[in-house]
């Protein structure tokens, strides 16, 4: 599991049957200061997020199909929450 951002959406005119019916949002990992950040990814919304949304996002094609109960999808990243605040200490 990943904290990330949506910062965008992706529209299809033609998809594959495993995402049909769904939303592709595009997700951004959140790190901390002097990390540095993996690239931007896709993942299918299990939450109704939206861009500008802080998320959690399962990254283990396992476990996303576990959620999305399709043990035959193809699908690596879903989102499984909406995050409210995030409180790191140091």
């Amino acid at each position: 599991m990943i904290l990330g951002k949506v910062v965008g959406t992706i529209v299809t005119t033609i998809s594959h049957r495993d995402y049909k019916n769904r939303r592709l949002l595009v997700v951004q990992p959140l790190v901390l200061e002097g990390e540095t950040s993996n690239e931007d990814f896709i993942a299918i919304d299990n939450s109704h997020a939206g861009v500008g949304d802080t998320v959690l996002v399962n990254r283990e094609g396992n476990g996303a199909r576990q959620v999305l109960n399709n043990p035959d999808a193809c699908i690596i990243s879903v989102i499984v929450g909406i995050v409210d605040s995030v409180y790191i200490e140091v």
